[in-house]
């Protein structure tokens, strides 16, 4: 792992964990209202084009913003081709357990599944 995307996901743990709270409460609310069964949360820097904002990072004197999407929004900007949505379905974590996070860097996008209840937990 080069050390540019080491130190992007060290302080991406460090907000996740200050946020964990309120994403889970987003989440269970997203399969709850039956709006989707796979939440995804999206880790960015900047503005990006698609999702809906829920933690802005100037605000609240963090690193990372984090919006809110779906596997469908994902699927209607083709972000995730329709023919790969079988592969994520069955790759996706439980969202009780875990949060879904698509992470955009200057250098990549990715996902990434972090633990709820792991203290401290590294990538």
């Amino acid at each position: 792992m080069n050390q540019e995307l080491k130190i992007e996901l060290d302080s991406l743990q460090n907000d996740v964990d200050f946020y964990k709270t309120s994403i889970k409460e987003v989440s269970d609310e997203i399969i709850d209202e039956k709006i989707s069964e796979f939440p995804i949360f999206i880790a960015h820097k900047s503005k990006i084009p698609f999702g809906e904002i829920i933690l802005d990072h100037t605000e609240l004197n963090t690193t990372w913003s984090i919006s809110v999407s779906t596997l469908e929004e994902f699927m209607d900007k083709n972000i995730i081709e329709n023919s790969k949505a079988g592969f994520f379905k069955a790759n996706y974590k439980n969202p009780q357990e875990f949060i879904c996070i698509f992470l955009i860097t200057g250098i990549s996008a990715s996902f990434v599944f972090v633990p709820y209840k792991s203290e401290n937990q590294k990538f």
